[in-house]
């Protein structure tokens, strides 16, 4: 199967699984969108009311700004690939909760099993922890922010393969801090410095197709704990995510 067809089973088992819609008013599901054979993925929190009303993941203003910046490395969303910590849009764009990302984020973790990315940039702070943790929801409280990280480049173990992780402010920051937009700029060209590594989209040629492929989320980044609030809910199936390491 191709990673397109691989990620439209995903993508179907992820709508069925009514328990992760957050927000009742927002039912639609924002799964991803983009080429799923290109080598760089980017990773955001969640989606806004635009991309929770059309079902896409960066479509409103924070999206417009993405695309700009991807122009300013010569990329557009033919050659990457966007998704988002959770799939449904939580009540009025608060943050993400522990207990909402540990449901989700098995199907992004899915996402980046099928893609297999060379670069994975995260957007803000919630991708940013949750990568750098090692994919791991509890371990996120241990990593610095943002703030902090913002254009270091981090190497991991994702599954088999070397990762470059680049942590990145997430294109809505400019929009309320403008004196931000230089600096955003500026890390965004660390991005292009790998452009002429690898191909931005696999080719037929050095394209690797998952031939073990999850045929549904089997990632669970923290076992449930005994005073678990959602411990009642039906739970994903379960496996460990040892793979997913920051190489030493």
């Amino acid at each position: 199967m191709s990673k397109k067809e691989l990620l439209d089973e995903a993508k179907q088992r992820c709508s069925q699984d009514k328990s992760l819609i957050i927000d009742p008013a927002f039912p639609q599901l924002v799964y991803g969108k983009g080429n799923p054979d290109s080598n760089i993925l980017f990773i955001g929190e969640a989606a806004g009311e635009q991309e929770a009303l059309q079902g896409i993941p960066f479509v409103g203003s924070a999206g417009k700004q993405l695309d700009k910046m991807l122009q300013s490395i010569g990329l557009t969303l033919d050659e990457c690939y966007v998704a988002n910590i959770l799939k449904y849009r939580p009540p009025q764009n608060r943050e993400p909760q522990p207990d909402e990302m540990m449901c989700h984020t098995p199907y992004l973790v899915e996402q980046i099993h099928v893609i297999a990315p060379k670069v994975i940039v995260t957007l803000g702070n919630f991708s940013t922890k949750f990568v750098i943790a090692g994919f791991n929801v509890e371990k996120m409280e241990t990593i610095s922010g943002v703030g902090k990280l913002h254009g270091k480049i981090h190497k991991m173990k994702v599954g088999t393969d070397n990762c470059t992780i680049i942590p990145l402010y997430h294109p809505a920051a400019c929009l309320y801090n403008p004196n931000l937009r230089e600096m955003m700029m500026a890390d965004f060209q660390i991005i292009k410095q790998f452009l002429d590594k690898f191909p931005t989209v696999q080719t037929k040629s050095n394209l690797q197709t998952p031939t073990n492929a999850p045929t549904k989320p089997t990632q669970t980044l923290v076992a449930p704990s005994s005073n678990n609030k959602k411990e009642n809910k039906k739970p994903l199936a379960q496996e460990s995510l040892s793979s997913f390491i920051p190489s030493k």
